[in-house]
């Protein structure tokens, strides 16, 4: 299939991030996960070369695309695509911004749970995994709820950092890595190289896939987000340097009781370690 010269015929949005997926083998790597019982809802559809595949397999599709233009071409292609599958699949177009966008709303009558696929804008990758994760310290969110699973096309650079830890080079590991593992198993699943997608972007791509947990990974309490969000606001500065400045007390006893070196930097403490440190600082915070 010439997914190449089908993309050269639509007028892609430099404002919206439009790199349409080309490749036939990606394409295969994302919709192999879908599965004939399956719920899916799928951000950034553009004009749907993924969504086409989708739909000739899942049982439920709800596509999520902000741009109207896009919509009038990937209405064609669903239901082209759904009049030569087996059975067709229930689907629908939504059009809105997923970042305003109520996932529950969006779920069938059964409130069964969607695999999630995304090949979003990058500039806005941070803000839409917040808004289907919820929050670091959110323990009950109504969109993550939603979601069994989430497969992701993100920059490479971003990948590496959903997947860091405190093992990895120090400007990898940050408050992305720990939202992202807090609340999903992930893993990096494909490298994409940028002559896959039209337009060809100047960087890099990879899936990523991110399996929600039941629960989070390491126990959560009050000061968990702002220990985190402190310790990564200066790399430069020690981990003790940067909980003083955001003004937290009893800082050097809690290191020293957890036998954490008072000379360490945030981006050294693993996820558990951040949650033993928060858990000891709000227990002895008067």
């Amino acid at each position: 299939m010439d997914y190449l010269e089908r993309a050269r015929k639509f007028r892609t949005k430099k404002r919206l991030g439009q790199n349409f997926l080309i490749d036939e083998c990606t394409i295969e790597e994302i919709t192999k996960h879908i599965k004939p019982d399956d719920c899916v809802l799928e951000i950034g559809p553009g004009v749907g070369f993924v969504t086409e595949e989708i739909v000739k397999t899942a049982k439920y599709l709800r596509a999520v695309e902000l741009d109207e233009e896009a919509i009038q071409v990937l209405s064609l292609n669903l239901k082209m695509a759904s009049v030569g599958s087996g059975e067709k699949c229930n689907f629908e177009i939504i059009h809105n911004d997923i970042l305003k966008t109520n996932l529950p709303d969006l779920q069938n009558e059964n409130k069964e749970k969607f695999k999630i696929v995304a090949n979003i804008p990058y500039y806005i990758t941070s803000p839409i995994l917040a808004h289907l994760l919820g929050e670091i310290d959110e323990e009950e969110n109504k969109n993550r709820n939603t979601i069994d699973e989430i497969y992701l096309m993100v920059q490479y650079e971003v990948a590496k950092r959903l997947v860091a830890d405190e093992n990895s080079p120090n400007k990898e590991y940050g408050m992305l890595s720990i939202l992202a593992q807090m609340w999903a198993d992930v893993e990096v699943i494909k490298f994409v190289s940028s002559k896959c997608f039209w337009p060809r972007p100047k960087v890099d791509s990879a899936i990523v896939r991110l399996k929600i947990r039941k629960t989070p990974k390491a126990p959560l309490n009050p000061y968990f987000k702002r220990v985190v969000k402190a310790a990564f606001s200066q790399r430069r500065k020690t981990l003790k340097n940067c909980l003083q400045g955001a003004g937290f007390k009893n800082i050097e006893n809690a290191l020293n009781k957890l036998e954490i070196p008072t000379a360490i930097r945030g981006e050294k403490l693993s996820i558990n370690d951040f949650a033993n440190l928060s858990k000891e600082l709000y227990e002895n915070k008067d």
